[in-house]
């Protein structure tokens, strides 16, 4: 499994882009190598919150039911709680459109030795409002005409968000993005569980309806984001979802392999002058 098999690819058309991964694991292994990796990354974090320099922002993005909820859980649940940090988005408060688009994915992004995950990120802004441009009156700008959007206003406020991520990057955060990649025959199978399973139908609502109409002009969104906002510091990777254990393991083997290439990641030494007394101390404690 290598890196650059889930990388944006020149001339991206996502019709073209499989949603299965043939990985050569049978189920069994694929959940014994996810639980494995789970460990690895749980070791890796516990060195990060320690050598606190670093901080790592997880984004996921992905149609409606690619499994960005069930991948959170499932990658991240061995690390120690006070090391990482999930954060929803969904509809703007009032409090967060009296300010600019991107200010309250700023304020949430990591601490010094910890991770963040985005469920949704702030590319929702390129995503629901290109399809609900009308989305955009909410926010009040007055240099946006919502009647007379074109594709440099949505390539301008990429490059923003790219620029962002760039400062970030600069200032110690590694970002990693994940686009969950499903078909839309999947998403129908995901969709029907849910309406027919009652403890899965309080996910259910008639707008997953309204929105899986619009399933061009979001994958057409998702094409435009993903060429024009990969970049050296902040890559996006193409992670095939249909089946949720094989795209759970591959999330959590790319991060892995990611964070490794940092060297300089490290516990810290304690001071020279309790180096020199650490023999003094295990006899005091002996005693």
């Amino acid at each position: 499994m290598k890196l650059k098999n889930f990388k944006v690819p020149d001339n991206l058309n996502l019709q073209d882009v499989p949603t299965t991964y043939d990985i050569d694991l049978d189920p069994l292994m694929v959940k014994k190598e996810l639980k494995s990796y789970r460990k690895k990354l749980a070791e890796l974090q516990d060195m990060m919150y320690a050598d606190d320099r670093y901080s790592v922002l997880i984004c996921f993005q992905g149609m409606d039911t690619a499994g960005k909820d069930s991948m959170i859980r499932e990658v991240f649940k061995g690390f120690n709680a006070r090391g990482v940090v999930v954060e929803s988005f969904k509809t703007p408060s009032k409090k967060e459109l009296q300010h600019d688009f991107m200010w309250r994915h700023y304020v949430k992004l990591p601490e010094k030795g910890k991770f963040t995950v985005f469920n949704r990120t702030h590319y929702e802004n390129v995503l629901v409002t290109r399809v609900h441009p009308n989305y955009l009156l909410n926010e009040r700008n007055p240099h946006i005409d919502v009647g007379h959007l074109t594709d440099e206003f949505w390539n301008h406020r990429m490059k923003q968000m790219v620029q962002f991520e760039q400062f970030w990057a600069d200032n110690g955060v590694i970002v990693l993005k994940f686009y969950l990649h499903i078909s839309k025959d999947e998403q129908k199978n995901r969709l029907l569980k849910r309406i027919e399973k009652p403890k899965h139908q309080w996910k259910f609502s008639p707008g997953d309806l309204e929105e899986r109409a619009l399933w061009e002009k979001y994958r057409f969104s998702y094409e435009e984001l993903l060429k024009n906002t990969s970049h050296k510091q902040g890559k996006w990777f193409i992670i095939p979802s249909d089946d949720k254990d094989v795209s759970r393991l591959i999330v959590s083997k790319i991060i892995y392999q990611t964070l490794k290439k940092y060297k300089d990641i490290s516990y810290p030494q304690p001071d020279p002058e309790i180096l020199e007394r650490i023999s003094k101390y295990k006899k005091e404690l002996n005693k």
